[in-house]
């Protein structure tokens, strides 16, 4: 496993001016803290729990992720900078600090990241959040419609395939929607974490027997932002294996910046390596960075 963190070490990229400068991930979560390693570019944040206008994380998860997707390493000289450190972050702040949210709110972010796309150039939505299959159908069905809809206006949605696993149709909505990229964890084998049993990510197919999810990445272990001060924190799940592909996308993406979700999407099946490490899940494959780029 340590292969495949190294692999996917964006130092490479980084050095060849490639580290997402210009592009705009929108992360929908529990907030942010402005943490150091964030410098001036969460652009803009939105509460849809409270209406409160200052950034903030009652939680720490959305930290953590947004860490994952743009952290700069500067409080840790470099050490546990994310994986594209100078993209630009869009907050939508729809779970309160015991990590609970309604549809409702999530679809007014949705909508709001969609409105805007253009004027903050938001190619990529990351979505480490989930409701269980057994959800309210009207529910599922309209937050389906909402991914598929920001997919449909060019923006690559990214979605956490949930830590519901090992069984099968095991993956959260709206990760399971046909369009979008849902990511899983290569590394759930690993014990780490409360709450997480050996095989948590979330696996396929769907009962459309789609592959779900098509990527796996690290999601063990993952050391990232803290929203308590000025430091790091380690955090397990599919919710961290997530933000490593959306950074990695926002990279591609500064590359090739006329990409559509579709091309980025194959592009991914098409650069995608199978490794062993998986347990026999069904998916396209892991990603390393300078096979992608």
């Amino acid at each position: 496993m340590n292969q495949v963190r190294k692999k996917l070490r964006a130092d490479d990229a980084h050095r060849k001016g490639i580290t997402g400068r210009g592009i705009t991930i929108a992360v929908m979560d529990t907030g942010i803290m402005l943490h150091p390693d964030f410098d001036s570019r969460v652009l803009k944040f939105t509460d849809f729990t409270q209406g409160r206008t200052r950034a903030y994380d009652d939680n720490g998860h959305g930290t953590h992720v947004a860490g994952i997707i743009a952290g700069s390493g500067r409080m840790s000289r470099g050490m546990y900078a994310g994986i594209a450190p100078e993209s630009g972050l869009f907050v939508t702040k729809v779970l309160d600090k015991k990590g609970n949210g309604n549809t409702e709110q999530v679809l007014k972010a949705i909508d709001y990241v969609i409105e805007n796309r253009a004027q903050y150039n938001i190619r990529i939505l990351n979505i480490s959040v989930g409701m269980l299959p057994t959800a309210d159908e009207a529910e599922k069905t309209h937050l389906m419609a909402a991914v598929e809809k920001a997919w449909k206006h060019g923006i690559v949605v990214v979605a956490a395939a949930g830590n519901n696993g090992p069984g099968k149709n095991s993956v959260t909505i709206p990760g399971q929607c046909k369009s979008i990229i849902t990511v899983g964890s290569i590394d759930d084998y690993v014990r780490h974490g409360r709450g997480l049993k050996k095989g948590y990510s979330g696996r396929g197919p769907t009962e459309c027997c789609v592959v779900k999810p098509e990527i796996l990445a690290p999601g063990t272990a993952v050391k990232s932002c803290s929203a308590r001060g000025s430091g790091y924190e380690i955090k397990s799940g599919t919710s961290m294996s997530a933000p490593v592909i959306a950074g990695a996308i926002a990279l591609l993406l500064q590359k090739h910046p006329k990409m559509t979700p579709a091309q980025v999407k194959l592009r991914l099946y098409e650069r995608a390596v199978v490794l062993n490490e998986a347990g026999g899940q069904n998916y396209w494959g892991v990603v390393y960075l300078n096979r992608l780029l």
